[in-house]
């Protein structure tokens, strides 16, 4: 592998690494790719930069050629298409009284298929839905139920943290989210706090629980007896990140005191 360069399928979607080979690309560059559904229309988000050691060690996908007028004509075509689709398939589950929220249809690149991907509480009988959708654009259609993560991870957006979704901007697959990494961490257990745009607990939770473990196991528990630089007393508050533990001394005093002040730790 010579570089490697980051290309987006998607408007402000997921970039994706890719082999260069031996084009002369730039940002802003058309390309063709290869992905898991076929070719696909791409656009160089980042330059074409030298592979590291570990990367040279995975195999990526190349991109397959330049794109060219023809590509790009077949690309805005393709957008069209799925404009008009979603909105003429949103008028048939209407009409059809269908309990199904549409998301998003995305458009194959040569044109031939069509993908509606739609959330429902339960299984769905689309069947006329695709009769409708068959006659109308001639080609071969499929529905797809997704989840509400999925959902979340197609339509993008902000997280609380004031930065793009985790799951749209570099996730591939889902990881499993429990409420004992919430606790681990210590936060309060608020649905509104600790649940992300799709409803669910956040994937943030799952990506720090592994150093809130470790940084738990390196301070003292809360009701332990310690003996600091400071003075001695009982654990009442732990802060993991700062790694700093709050004592309540025999006088009545409280003191903040670090990990590196900490002498002797014995139970009460």
């Amino acid at each position: 592998m010579g570089k490697i360069v980051g290309v987006s399928v998607r408007p402000g979607g997921k970039i994706y690494n890719y082999d260069a080979g031996l084009f002369v690309l730039s940002s802003g560059s058309h390309v063709v790719v290869e992905t898991e559904h076929g070719l696909e229309f791409g656009t160089v988000v980042t330059p074409p930069r030298p592979a590291g050691e570990q990367e040279s060690k995975i195999r990526l996908r190349k991109v397959y050629r330049l794109a060219n007028d023809e590509n790009l004509t077949q690309h805005r075509k393709n957008i069209e298409t799925e404009k008009s689709a979603h909105a003429y398939c949103l008028k048939c589950i209407n009409e059809l009284g269908l309990e199904m929220n549409l998301v998003s249809v995305r458009s194959l690149f040569d044109g031939t298929k069509l993908t509606f991907y739609f959330t429902a509480d339960g299984r769905v009988d689309f069947r006329e839905l695709v009769k409708m959708l068959v006659k109308a654009y001639r080609v071969r259609i499929e529905l797809r139920q997704i989840g509400v993560r999925n959902r979340a991870k197609m339509c993008g957006g902000i997280g609380r943290c004031g930065h793009v979704l985790c799951c749209s901007g570099f996730m591939n697959d889902f990881e499993p989210v429990s409420i004992r990494m919430a606790k681990e961490q210590g936060t309060l257990l608020n649905p509104t706090k600790i649940s992300g745009l799709c409803g669910r607990l956040m994937c943030c939770l799952a990506f720090e629980y592994e150093t809130y473990c470790y940084l738990k196991r390196k301070l003292p528990d809360a009701g332990k007896y310690v003996r600091t630089k400071m003075g001695s007393g009982k654990v009442v508050r732990r802060n993991l990140l700062k790694e700093l533990i709050t004592i309540k001394t025999d006088e009545g005093r409280e003191l903040d005191v670090g990990l590196d002040e900490i002498i002797e730790e014995k139970n009460v």
